[in-house]
């Protein structure tokens, strides 16, 4: 297919093929990697039927990390790149991987993410306490039904009891959703909405909201729709699409060894909870002071930066 077959197409176009290319993609992949999966994982194809149709998560462990981490390459890595090449014909570039920012700028990220923590976590029991009206009662029930099962789904990856599963949790859970979901939201879905609204802020909002919709869990819409906000920002201050993709790690990489840690109890249960209970109301406060203090440093460091001032022109 010709590249930059899509330059300059109207933005509804280009969300309409993006859409098409991740179907496409995901079908063409999974299937392929589906007819790989004996030679993958060295078992035949009948047992992998007779595991994916079974009852025993633990049986079913590895199967499903392998096909968590091609839904991964094949929904968004691997579309997000086809997309670019079409869209301007150089997707490296396009997808906002050439440019680069100073060491500085990585440095306070991390910092503003473990001072999110306790913020994101009172967030989520926030969103958690939402009920919907008795009327709908029979869909918050389903609702916190697919819920729960992803949780489960989640602590099913995450409970290893040796270092070498925690950093293949670390690729499947922390480096490849951060960086596929990257590409897609803030790569290329940006783009595509700060055209068709003409607003950068408009075009972050709606975007995070995307891609907090994607993960299809209700009762953490509102915390991942704020980390979809500050990743925008993060990538329009920055101007390089690294900064998400580290701070979209970084979020995902502590709940990952956090997890180990309790799991192997060398860190007491329910740390990974800080800041969702109201007795721990002082520490959200101290960290949600340090979060808006280093939010408000990368913001000054923007203000100076030619970013700031081609924006304003």
């Amino acid at each position: 297919m010709k590249k930059g077959l899509f330059e300059g197409s109207p933005p509804f176009t280009m969300l309409i093929m993006l859409a098409f290319t991740m179907l496409a993609c995901f079908i063409f992949f999974m299937f392929i990697g589906i007819l790989l999966a004996p030679i993958a994982l060295g078992v035949p194809m009948d047992e992998l039927l007779n595991a994916v149709g079974g009852d025993s998560a633990a049986q079913n462990l590895n199967l499903m990390r392998y096909l968590q981490t091609l839904s991964s390459l094949s929904i968004f890595i691997i579309p997000a790149f086809f997309a670019a090449y079409l869209f301007s014909g150089k997707a490296v570039a396009y997808l906002g991987l050439r440019q680069t920012s100073h060491s500085s700028w990585f440095m306070i990220t991390l910092l503003l993410m473990l001072s999110a923590i306790p913020c994101i976590n009172l967030f989520a029991m926030l969103n958690e306490m939402i009920t919907l009206p008795e009327s709908l009662a029979a869909i918050e029930e389903k609702l916190r039904f697919y819920e729960q099962n992803a949780q489960d789904a989640t602590k099913m990856f995450l409970s290893t009891d040796n270092i070498s599963g925690m950093f293949f949790n670390l690729f499947m859970i922390a480096l490849l959703p951060a960086i596929g979901e990257e590409l897609i939201f803030r790569g290329l879905l940006h783009k595509i909405f700060v055209r068709w609204t003409g607003s950068v802020h408009i075009a972050i909002i709606v975007t995070g909201f995307l891609f907090s919709v994607m993960h299809l869990q209700f009762y953490g819409l509102f915390p991942r729709w704020a980390l979809g906000v500050l990743f925008g920002y993060l990538l329009v201050w920055s101007g390089t699409i690294w900064l998400p993709i580290f701070a979209h790690f970084m979020n995902n990489a502590v709940a990952v060894v956090v997890y180990y840690l309790i799991h192997k109890g060398i860190i007491p249960d329910g740390i990974d909870e800080l800041g969702a209970e109201m007795s721990d109301i002082h520490i959200t406060i101290a960290a949600t002071v340090v979060f808006v203090a280093l939010l408000w440093s990368l913001y000054n460091k923007y203000k100076k930066s030619s970013l700031f001032y081609g924006m304003i022109k």
